[in-house]
């Protein structure tokens, strides 16, 4: 086919396909249903490939589907449904309007050697200690890192912008959203990438594609006994060269009538460019010598793929203008574990599937999860962990469970998750203004959904906190709701297993919670 048509059904797909990524990490408002975000997320082939992996069942098997699309067909995943390939086509295009050189590609030798050689490290890693290495360099994840950390902020503060302008005219369709923003040091690599994937596609194209992405790197190497691929028609072809200066991949050698199928992510710009018709899209045309090599590369194609398989808001509720205490607390919070999310299982199962994605992040309506720095260890950075310092974990709310595209947080219905032991409420006495400055207090106790935490007598009128650990859930309302700083006179310490506590029995306590706190 020498349509210019293909090129442009690639960019209405494309921009349909970025546009409802981009809707999908930036909606704040949270409109977008759990069934349609899933359907996106099934073709994306690391999740997908994960997810298959740790549950065993074809209704995962999205990546399988990208892998048979990539037999038949070559790179299309990289061109059509890789939200980090559109991206980096969109700065590619920004770049060349910036300087026409940007946009004048030629073809370039692959470095073969290093990217077989940095997807064979890649995957060794994997074996070895995890999926942190794959999480770095997934496509998805880096775009979704990008979109979470940066582009998401500045959709806010431009709502806000509005709701400020219109507020002025009595309009109040747009409500102010809060910017919650992310211990700084965890910009750090969704940044560093940004920089990397940004600067290579805004000059160079596709290099990182064909250089540092393991999904492309394997891809290509399925791409090279793939049925439709870019042919030429030497009889046509008067070796202008226009096909190679367009060639965002640097993979069309015209001199000698080639394209390195390996590195072509069918953008079918060559065929747009082709004046004597000497490019198509189509059926592969087999030559004599081919068939010398075809073996080895099964081989190696097989063999990589079973390699692969084998990888192990804002609603803040009752929150309210908290004054400080008069006394700084003094006792440090004794935190053993983080508290991973509900439907991690535990801590080490969650942190082996997690590809840091930050889809639940975004997601999260109570904005609990953040991205943690240290708090798993160098190999969990960026995972989400939550922090009940900014928020808590809505007891009636299951959408991080819902949303995953790994098995790293498995479905939980409302009423399990509800008796979900994430980690236990530890009390602080030492810090607690009951004791510190006699002061009526109670917030922890009346935000507890399942009554864990409740007032006992103290001292002459005064009431003070006790934790009954089995019931307790590890949701945060007392954390979040505890006014003492620097620490905190309750704290939640996450389990290494999650566990089952006990349904809450409802009995009213016999003590009184005074009526008006002191804040």
């Amino acid at each position: 086919m020498r349509s210019h048509a293909l090129k442009t059904i690639r960019i209405i797909f494309s921009v349909l396909l970025f546009l409802c990524f981009f809707l999908l990490f930036v909606d704040f408002k949270y409109l977008i249903p759990t069934r349609y975000i899933n359907i996106l997320l099934y073709l994306q082939f690391i999740p997908s490939a994960i997810k298959f992996y740790d549950l065993g069942t074809i209704a995962a098997g999205g990546f399988l589907i990208v892998l048979v699309l990539t037999l038949f067909t070559g790179r299309t995943y990289c061109s059509f449904l890789c939200p980090l390939g559109i991206g980096q086509d969109i700065f590619s295009r920004i770049g060349g309007r910036f300087k026409k050189r940007f946009r004048r590609f030629g073809f370039k030798k692959p470095y073969t050697i290093f990217r077989y050689s940095f997807l064979a490290i890649t995957l060794v890693v994997t074996m070895i200690w995890g999926i942190y290495m794959i999480t770095l360099l997934d496509p998805y994840s880096i775009f979704g890192r990008f979109m979470t950390y940066f582009a998401k902020p500045v959709v806010i503060m431009i709502n806000n912008v509005l709701a400020g302008i219109l507020g002025k005219y009595d309009i109040y369709t747009l409500s102010n959203i809060p910017v919650k923003p992310f211990p700084l040091v965890v910009y750090s690599i969704p940044a560093a990438f940004f920089l990397l994937v940004g600067i290579l596609s805004f000059t160079k194209g596709r290099l990182y594609c064909n250089t540092f992405c393991p999904v492309g790197t394997l891809l290509g190497l399925i791409s090279k006994i793939s049925i439709l691929r870019i042919n030429f028609d030497e009889s046509k072809c008067t070796r202008c060269g226009r096909c190679a200066l367009k060639c965002k991949s640097s993979c069309i050698d015209f001199l000698n009538h080639k394209v390195d199928v390996t590195r072509c992510v069918d953008c079918f710009d060559c065929i747009n460019t082709c004046q004597d018709k000497a490019i198509s899209y189509g059926f592969v045309k087999l030559k004599k010598k081919v068939h010398e090599t075809d073996e080895s590369k099964r081989k190696i194609i097989v063999g990589s793929i079973l390699f692969l398989l084998g990888m192990s808001r804002i609603s803040n509720a009752q929150e309210k203008a908290v004054p400080k205490p008069k006394k700084d607390s003094t006792v440090k919070e004794n935190r053993t574990l983080p508290v991973c999310p509900p439907g991690g299982v535990s801590i080490a199962d969650f942190n082996k599937d997690c590809i840091a994605c930050s889809l639940c992040i975004n997601a999260c309506p109570n904005g609990v999860l953040i991205p943690s720095f240290k708090q798993y260890g160098i190999t969990g950075m960026m995972q989400p962990v939550m922090d009940y310092h900014k928020s808590f974990c809505t007891y009636k709310c299951t959408v991080c469970t819902e949303i995953c595209p790994t098995s790293a947080l498995h479905p939980l219905l409302l009423e399990a998750k509800q008796l979900t032991q994430l980690g236990k409420a530890k009390f602080i006495k030492d810090n607690c203004i009951v004791k510190t400055e006699k002061t009526a207090c109670g917030a922890c106790s009346e935000s507890c959904p399942t009554k864990a935490v409740h007032m006992i007598a103290y001292e002459r009128n005064l009431v003070i906190p006790e934790v009954t650990e089995d019931i307790c859930i590890g949701c945060g309302h007392c954390e979040f709701a505890c006014p003492t700083k620097p620490y905190k006179a309750i704290f939640v310490d996450g389990n290494a297993i999650h566990v089952a506590a006990k349904k809450p029995l409802n009995v009213k306590s016999d003590m009184k919670t005074p009526v008006e706190f002191p804040f």
